[in-house]
Order: structure tokens, then sequence, then C-alpha cells
């Protein structure tokens, strides 16, 4: 055997049958939707050009990988017939050439998984971020107000607005409750690894004997909707009720009914809104939690199905209780789904979030990876 040859055939070899049937059926494909868009007919049914349209944009950018896998796979087999060249010269030259086609073959493998991996639609969509104190008391509430400046300061440096919905403060700071609203593009893909419990541990100011306190918040993070995707809601399963705004706003929110408080009589949900000023937006803007909480409630119904298929990023059963330790005085931020700690608390506190996202969601991505795997075994 000549030495390098059997490493680049491993490499060849290394996609399996059934991803390269599929990747061949999306070439097909792409050639025909290329055809369709072309006809006149297609072209004049402009809801029939989004659809292939969309489609077409879809499938083109897993259908270019391939064809540069397969132009590598090319070099790969020519780098072969060079190893088994009898100058030395061209030997030499092929190793280099079938060291050069193996990682590219790598690389462009892993690559057109990551593009065959499923897509949260969600992923660009605004968020309804709410969090509320748990165990703990004050403390607990005072811990509400500092995740929320956390995310709040995350959300500025990404260049995303932050609105408050409805909000309820705690006797001695901090909120018992708060919910917001985020918009920005990605606000979703981002920052939805943070929902479950959140855990700190520290001395709190309320605390005059110096002991070290534990306290738990919990955040959801739920995907805005958009209009295309609304739940369609009876409106006799809606309760509306209107009130006076508690919060700060000067004399117009004590002489006008512009809070909005729906209830949603088959599932018991009820979200409220006070922030604007007028009845209009608060209404507008109850109904779209509303539609946020009813989808995400659909979807645990889902992942409490699927549980014993696989196991999802943030766990189940107790684990779930408990997604991250805040312990101030070791100065450190641990995720306990991924075993990682950073030793930066103070700047993690101040919005500095992106190593603790980007793990989460390279785990993630990983896990999605190696079901692709499994299934195109």
């Amino acid at each position: 055997m000549v030495p390098g040859a059997a490493p680049t055939r491993n490499i060849r070899n290394n996609m399996q049958k059934s991803l390269l049937d599929k990747l061949e059926h999306m070439a097909s494909r792409i050639d025909e939707l290329a055809a369709l868009l072309a006809d006149p007919a297609v072209i004049g049914t402009p809801a029939r050009f989004r659809e292939l349209s969309k489609e077409y944009a879809q499938l083109q950018p897993v259908v270019a990988l391939h064809a540069a896998w397969q132009q590598a796979q090319a070099d790969s087999s020519a780098a072969a017939e060079m190893l088994a060249d009898a100058d030395p010269a061209l030997r030499t030259l092929g190793q280099e050439e079938a060291k050069a086609a193996a990682a590219r073959l790598a690389e462009l493998e892993l690559r057109i998984r990551e593009e065959l991996v499923p897509k949260d639609p969600h992923d660009h969509s605004n968020i309804f971020l709410e969090i509320r104190a748990a165990a703990g008391g004050d403390e607990a509430a005072l811990f509400a107000g500092d995740l929320f400046r956390m995310y709040h300061r995350y959300a500025e440096a990404q260049g995303w607005r932050v609105e408050v919905l409805n909000s309820s403060g705690g006797e001695k700071g901090g909120f018992k409750e708060i919910i917001s609203r985020i918009i920005g593009t990605g606000a979703y893909s981002r920052l939805k690894y943070e929902s479950g419990a959140h855990r700190v541990q520290r001395v709190p100011a309320t605390e005059a004997q110096g002991r070290i306190h534990t306290s738990t918040c919990t955040v959801a993070v739920l995907p805005e909707l958009e209009e295309v995707e609304e739940i369609r809601i009876d409106p006799s399963h809606i309760r509306e009720d209107t009130f006076r705004s508690s919060g700060a706003g000067g004399q117009h929110v004590n002489k006008t009914d512009s809070a909005i408080r729906l209830t949603h009589l088959p599932s018991g949900i009820v979200v409220e809104c006070q922030d604007e000023r007028s009845q209009h937006k608060n209404r507008a803007r109850a109904r779209a939690l509303l539609q946020a909480k009813l989808l995400d409630m659909e979807r645990r119904k889902q992942q409490s199905e699927q549980a014993a298929q696989r196991r999802s990023l943030v766990g189940t059963g107790d684990r779930s209780e408990r997604i991250r330790t805040y312990n101030f005085p070791q100065g450190r931020i641990t995720d306990h789904r991924i075993n990682l700690t950073l030793y930066k608390i103070d700047a993690n506190m101040d919005g500095d979030l992106d190593e603790l996202i980007g793990a989460l969601s390279a785990e993630h991505q990983a896990e999605l990876l190696a079901a692709l795997s499994e299934e195109t075994a």
C-alpha cells in the first residue's frame, strides 16, 4: 500500500450513503425549481412563485456545499493517483494534496451537516422575557432586578430595544415579577436557552449578620409570534378586564382604565399589560403575549411527549429546577446543563453573556448534529 493513500480513502467514505442520497435528491430538486421559477405560468402566480423561491433559497446553500464537496472528492482521487506514481517528486506532491483534500472534505462535511440541522422557525423573532422571584423573599426580588438589568445590558449591547410590559416591585427593591418585550433580530436564537430556574448565593443587602443566603428566580423566554403564525383564539374563550394602571405615569394613569387583563378561560392563563397609556396598545400587547403563552404551552406538551426519545438541552426533572448558579462570594457563574463555570461574575451580571450563550448554543448544535448523524447512519 502506498503511504498516505488509506487516510484519503477513509475520508472519502465518511459521508454515509443515506446522506449522499439526500444531497443528490436536493441537487435534482433545485434544478426542477430553477426550471419552474422560469416558467411564465409560475411567474404569473405570485403566491406559488414566492413558495418556490423560498424553497430554492433554503436548498441553495446545501447544494452549493455539496458541489464543493464533490470537487474536493475529485481532488482527493487525483491526489491518490499521484501517490501511486513512480516519480518521488509527484508522490511528495500527492501527499500534500491528499492532506489538503482530506481537511477540505472534513470541513465541508461538517458544514453540510450544520446546514441540514433543522432550523428553529422562531430564531429571528422578538421575545417576551419574564422574570419572577421564587424562593428567598426580598433577596429573590433583588436578584430578579439584577437578572433584568443583566439581560437589559446584553440587549443594549446587541442593539435591541427593551420594553417593560408589566412589573411588580419588591418591598426592598427589585421585582417580584417583571415582564418585558425585547425587539431585535435574533433575540430568541440568543436568549432561548435562558428559560429555567436561576439560583443566587450571596450575602444579601438585607442581611445584618453577613450570612450567605440562597435564593432563586425563574426566567421564561417566549418567542413573539408573527401574524402568519398567530394562534386562532375563540373570542368567547377570553375574558377581558380593564383597570387603572398602578405604575408611574402622572395623573393620566389615575384617571383612565387603560390597563388590560386578559384571561384565557380554557387554559386559565392570565396576562396583563399596563405600560402604554393607550388601552388599544395595551390590548394588542396583551393579546400577543397571550398567543406566545399558548404556543409555549403547546410546545411544552410536545416536548414532554418527546422526552423519552431525546434529552432536551435544558434537562428534565430535578436538573431543570436549577439551570445556573450565581455564586458572588466565589465570583463564579456555573451553568449546570453543560458544566461550564466562569469566574467573571461582575462582567456577566453587567451583560457580558456571549461566552455563556455561545457555549449553550454550541452544545445544542452538537446534539442536533449527533442526532442527524444517527438518522443518516
